[in-house]
Parts: structure tokens; C-alpha cells; sequence
């Protein structure tokens, strides 16, 4: 996914008066504050733009049509129709051929199932000429006002049904309040956009349950998860 951008909601406890530790601090002593804080899913820092999504687009539609390939081949090996698993096997073969991106793509993976590092360095390398799309990070490390969000995402294939349309994301958001004064996370809100154009509009209080007070040089951290209908998008 590209760019991400999280509105959070914060109480800025005024230390002042002696309170700062107060969890529901009275209104004269808190002040409120809007931090629009940047992560990203499944992206370089960098973004996408102009060609080079019209490049990722592609690359994107190619990769559903080989993870749905590859889902078909595990059913029909589950159902015992082992002819027909061997068929689409060699059909993955002979995309992979046409598409060497996906082939680097499966023997990186392949090379640090079986820690063979030197070879996953290699392929690494490769890939980065070939298409440095397709090693888009899934990382983010931002900060406003002193309140520091870190993202790690990754890709859940066994719960994404790609003949479905669904792909699975999951991710690790920590936020390290390196300001002076404790603050509260009150509520979230994404904008979930699919590769298609569609969009939703996602609301909450809190963080999976809680309204996490933040107190100064500490940190929180929570586990989420996005489901999409394509396989990237982005969130806002």
C-alpha cells in the first residue's frame, strides 16, 4: 500500500498543576490537540508517483492473477485432483518465465526459507534493478509534536483468498511520546482507499479498546489489521 496518514486525537496534560498523571484531566488544565501523524503500508517512503504507478498498477494486476494461480493449485492438491495441481503448477512455471520479477520474487523467499542468505542478497539485488517497486517497504518512522509512530505491516497470505478478492494486511503501529507532557490517544479515523477507486470511511475510540494515556519518554504499542478488495491501496 502507499502512503498512510492516521489522524489521532490527543489530551495535552498540563503538568502545571500538579496533575499530569490524571487520566481524565478537567478542562482547565488540558488543551487539545490534532496530531496528523504519517505511516505507510506497504511502501516506499518516498510514495508513487506518475509512471511509476502506472508501473506498480501493473505489476499489482500480475501478481493477483499469480496469487490466484497459486491458490487454485492448493485447493486442487487439498481436493486430491492432483492432475489438475500439476497442471496449474507448470502453468505458475511458465508465468513465472514471462514474468521474471515474480520468479526473483519466489527464490528471495525461497532463499530465506532455507537461510541461504548470500543467494537472498543476491536476488535482493537483482530485484532492486529490475523493478525496486517490488521491494516497496513496509515500514514507516514519523513525528509531530513530539509524538513519534512507528509502522510494521505485512502481507497475511493464509487468511487472504485472492479468488475472492480479499487480501489480508496486518500491522504493528507503536507510539513513543517524546514530548514533555503525557498525552491520550482518543479516537482514530482512516480513509481506506482500494486500487480500484473504492473507498470507506473508518472511525473509532481509541485503539482496540483503550484510550491509552502516553505519559512522557514512554511508549504504547497495538496490533491491527486491513482488509482490501485489491491487491494494494492506501490509507489516509
Amino acid at each position: 500500500m502507499q502512503f498512510v496518514s492516521q489522524k489521532v486525537i490527543f489530551f495535552d496534560h498540563n503538568s502545571r498543576t500538579g496533575k499530569s498523571l490524571s487520566l481524565i484531566p478537567s478542562q482547565r488544565t488540558t488543551r487539545r490537540r490534532t496530531c496528523k501523524i504519517v505511516a505507510c503500508l506497504f511502501s516506499d517512503r518516498n510514495g508513487v508517483e506518475g509512471d511509476n504507478k502506472q508501473i506498480l498498477s501493473s505489476f499489482a494486476s500480475r501478481t493477483h492473477t499469480y496469487a490466484l494461480l497459486k491458490q487454485q493449485m492448493e485447493v486442487a492438491a487439498k481436493s486430491e485432483d492432483y492432475k489438475e495441481a500439476a497442471r496449474i503448477r507448470d502453468t505458475l512455471k511458465l508465468f513465472e518465465d514471462e514474468e521474471p520479477v515474480l520468479r526473483l520474487m519466489r527464490a528471495l523467499k525461497e532463499a530465506v526459507a532455507d537461510e541461504r542468505f548470500e543467494d537472498a542478497a543476491k536476488y535482493r539485488d537483482e530485484l532492486k534493478l529490475l523493478a525496486p517497486h517490488a521491494l516497496l517497504k513496509c515500514s514507516s518512522d514519523a513525528t509531530t509534536l513530539g509524538v513519534r509512530v512507528q509502522v510494521r505491516s505485512v502481507y497475511i497470505e493464509d487468511r487472504s483468498q485472492p479468488s475472492k478478492g480479499q487480501y489480508f494486511f496486518a500491522y504493528r503501529i507503536r507510539i513513543t511520546n517524546n514530548s514533555q507532557r503525557p498525552v491520550q490517544l482518543l479516537r482514530r479515523h482512516w480513509i481506506v482507499t482500494h486500487a480500484n477507486g473504492k473507498s470507506e470511511n473508518v472511525w473509532g475510540i481509541g485503539v482496540i479498546g483503550q484510550q491509552p494515556v502516553i505519559l512522557p519518554q514512554t511508549g504504547f504499542e497495538y496490533s491491527s489489521a486491513c482488509p482490501l478488495s485489491t491487491p494494494s491501496g492506501t490509507m489516509v
